[in-house]
């Protein structure tokens, strides 16, 4: 390391690419391989999608908005969540328009964060909140759910936290196990956290990809909206990951200090991926139930040839990843998952990508077409008969 070099902020220094994205690089270089490793849907966005960014570039719509995002947006986001999750939000004082969910995240926890606070998550969780916690001054306390079935329960919370904890993370449609919290183990969240002086943040990034009832937010609960920061977006929803729209969704009184982050942050998101956006929430209110559809047969076949390739795994409720343990095998994910690239040529993501708590399991997206699912299944059922 170069002098120079050694003066990069350490936190910076010590983060470590997603492994996801180290996987899926690799793969991107290889030839005859089937990657099922990007949460990325494998819809095109709507039409009338694009045909409102269009209409918004021939109308030369290509400046600065308002630092929170255009108001229309903002209280078409409002509507949406009102009529589809129970929500309520004042469009003007707590409705962020974001560069996405992560940037969302990362806002939030510039805003609330403080040098030493701890923020509890559920293990294994999706690589890019731990950086954001370190990189903001906070310490990351993850969670062991693996005897939960991924969930963060309430008998896990209340001996997680301490006099430090300053926010627990939600995530729920979970990446990367697909399990979902329902309204009684929700509820029995809220009533621990009810009194307590911690935030909650809610990424609810897969809300519309849920396949057996409706989905819950941990903020519709007793005493929770007022210590709830929703993070959402529209790259799952409406297939728009390239977009980059986000939104945050937080009481005025934690809203007028998030958008400060923001200004100086972003100064706004883009605006022709508003008025895109505008068009996604007004009409395509129900643009995902066709992919919904779509996804639930993918995940009822993959859950199907798991259990027949003798692959025990937890049935995702919601979101696009499935979870299955490799622990019989006797290898660490990262020598199962390169091994089986190897002689087989289908690609997954290894467990400890998600913490250390992932290890032992591999993450199989099914955000791909129904041939692409049947041959890696067939070429993951050859690799795993080749290790017994």
């Amino acid at each position: 390391m170069s002098l120079l070099e050694s003066l990069v902020n350490k936190d910076v220094q010590n983060i470590q690419i997603s492994g996801i994205r180290k996987i899926s690089n690799m793969v991107a270089a290889m030839q005859d391989v089937v990657s099922l490793t990007i949460g990325q849907p494998d819809f095109p966005t709507p039409a009338h999608i694009l045909e409102a960014g269009k209409k918004a570039i021939d109308a030369n719509k290509t400046v600065y908005t308002v630092n929170p995002g255009l108001i229309e947006l903002r209280r078409a986001a409002a509507a949406f969540v009102e009529g589809k999750y129970e929500l309520s939000y004042d469009p003007d004082k707590e409705i962020i328009v974001t560069a996405g969910a992560s940037q969302a995240l990362d806002i939030t926890l510039r805003t609330i964060l403080e040098p030493g606070n701890e923020v509890i998550m559920p293990g294994p969780i999706y690589p890019g909140y731990e950086p954001l916690v370190r990189l903001s001054g906070g310490v990351p306390v993850l969670v062991d759910t693996k005897d939960t079935g991924f969930k963060l329960t309430a008998e896990l919370l209340e001996k997680a936290i301490t006099p430090r904890t300053r926010c627990i993370v939600m995530c729920y449609p979970s990446n990367p196990t697909g399990r979902v919290m329902d309204a009684a183990e929700l509820e029995a969240v809220g009533k621990l956290l009810k009194d307590k002086s911690i935030f909650v943040i809610s990424d609810e990034i897969y809300s519309e990809l849920i396949y057996d009832g409706p989905h819950r937010s941990i903020a519709s609960f007793q005493g929770m909206r007022d210590k709830t920061i929703v993070i959402n977006g529209l790259s799952k929803s409406h297939s728009m990951t390239g977009w980059r729209i986000g939104f945050t969704f937080a009481p005025a009184y934690l809203t007028q200090h998030m958008v400060k982050v923001h200004q100086y942050n972003l100064t706004c998101a883009s605006s022709i991926s508003q008025y895109a956006a505008l068009e996604a929430l007004t009409g395509g209110v129900n643009d995902a139930e066709p992919m919904k559809e779509a996804y639930r047969e993918r995940r009822d076949f993959v859950h199907r040839r798991l259990a027949e390739i003798g692959l025990v795994t937890e049935r995702p409720e919601g979101a696009f990843y499935i979870f299955p343990s490799i622990a019989q095998f006797g290898l660490s994910s990262m020598d199962f998952t390169m091994k089986m690239l190897e002689q087989e040529k289908v690609a997954v993501v290894p467990g400890d990508a998600f913490s250390s708590y992932g290890e032992g399991f591999i993450r199989i997206s099914y955000a791909y077409s129904m041939d692409s699912l049947k041959e890696a299944l067939n070429r993951l059922e050859r690799f795993v008969q080749s290790l017994k």
